[in-house]
């Protein structure tokens, strides 16, 4: 559970801007491709540091880098919230990234190391609770704090409590205390020749694309486009993903009886119809794409992440997992709401979400290339 409280809080400081860009955007005079570029420099700092967490956490071990992690998302957080000229701000945002990113790897490493393989599906599902609980929490705190400080002051309880949280975990955090794993140069060149590897990076970028993506501009659509003030455009973003808590379960199930590459095609297929619909549909249809939209969107990660674990050279699956998630996590949380952004400064959010769903479309077929393992594909990686 404490494990899980900090990984709330790392994914909150990721996307509480989505909520608060309506403001942002005013209070800063920017554009929405200026809005869009924040969510990309804080998808590049995460993947700088989830690309370089296995050098750090070989150092620090795994406990330490967890606290850092905390603190720093903690202080960037702070940072940002004082911070000024556009310039600043967007280093701010970029450190929030960074800091956020040294923590997952070290924390499911910590997490199978507190339990015996029997218990990991149950202390991994709670942990896999926080972002999902987050993309419902971050909107409805950024009201509740609205109502009371301005955007900055909300970066800065986040930050606050985030930076208390890594303290706390110096004197009663458990496990962790051994080093990290840092990959062999050896071992990228054999990994970055896989096919399959390549594969993978796009289909979770574009699986990322359809929830953070979607979600991080989603707000300032329904504001800038559908006429929503902020207040019920984040009502309507929160509600949205309470389903998602269930089908994420669900879909785990579906998964294990129709396989993998089934539920991966299919999860991307109807989930890009309803992102293609989302862009495009009027009025009460909006809403119900809306939510039909959230809850399929979370049934592919389940199965993906299944499948890339049947995939992962047997050797090192953790260090698999932990560079195909950089780059699809830079394609998906950063590319996308950047390129949805570029439409919204033309005229059309709608389009440009539209142009994500047409992708996700397209994507679905890509699932029959994925070849879950034969003998070859592992003495290669060998």
């Amino acid at each position: 559970m404490f494990l899980a409280t900090v990984f709330f809080l790392n994914f909150i400081a990721r996307i509480v801007l989505s909520p608060l860009m309506p403001v942002i955007e005013m209070d800063l005079n920017l554009d929405h491709g200026q809005a869009g570029m924040l969510f990309l420099l804080i998808a590049m700092g995460y993947f700088i540091a989830l690309m370089a967490s296995g050098y750090v956490s070989s150092r620090l071990r795994h406990r330490n880098t967890i606290i850092l992690s905390a603190v720093a998302v903690g202080l960037a957080c702070m940072a940002t919230s004082c911070s000024q000229g556009l310039w600043s701000i967007r280093a701010g945002v970029f450190g929030i990234g960074a800091a956020a990113g040294l923590y997952f790897p070290s924390a499911m490493a910590t997490i199978t190391s507190l339990f015996t393989p029997n218990h990991w599906g149950k202390a991994i599902s709670v942990h896999e609770l926080a972002p999902n609980l987050a993309f419902i929490a971050a909107p409805l705190l950024s009201d509740l704090l609205l109502q009371w400080v301005s955007w900055r002051g909300t970066l800065l309880v986040v930050g606050l409590a985030s930076l208390l949280l890594g303290l706390a975990l110096i004197r009663f955090g458990r496990g962790g205390e051994f080093p990290g794993e840092a990959p062999a140069l050896g071992f990228l060149r054999g990994l970055f020749r896989e096919p399959v590897f390549w594969i993978m990076v796009a289909l979770f970028g574009l699986g990322i694309s359809s929830t953070v993506g979607v979600y991080s501009m989603l707000p300032l659509f329904l504001v800038s486009e559908r006429g929503m003030n902020p207040e019920q455009a984040n009502t309507v973003v929160a509600l949205s993903r309470i389903p998602s808590l269930g089908m994420a379960l669900l879909s785990g199930w579906v998964a294990d009886y129709i396989g993998a590459k089934k539920t991966m095609a299919c999860a991307l297929l109807f989930t890009g119809i309803l992102t293609l619909f989302l862009g495009l549909v009027p009025g009460i249809w909006m809403l119900v794409v809306i939510f039909s939209q959230a809850m399929l969107a979370v049934c592919f990660f389940p199965a993906a992440f299944s499948a890339l674990s049947s995939i992962a050279f047997s050797s090192s699956p953790n260090l698999i997992i932990s560079f195909t998630i950089p780059f699809a996590f830079l394609a998906g949380a950063g590319v996308a709401p950047t390129l949805i952004g570029i439409f919204g400064k033309e005229g059309s959010f709608g389009w440009g979400i539209s142009l994500v769903g047409i992708l996700l479309i397209i994507s679905s077929a890509l699932s029959a290339f994925v070849d879950l393992p034969d003998q070859k594909t592992r003495s290669r990686a060998g």
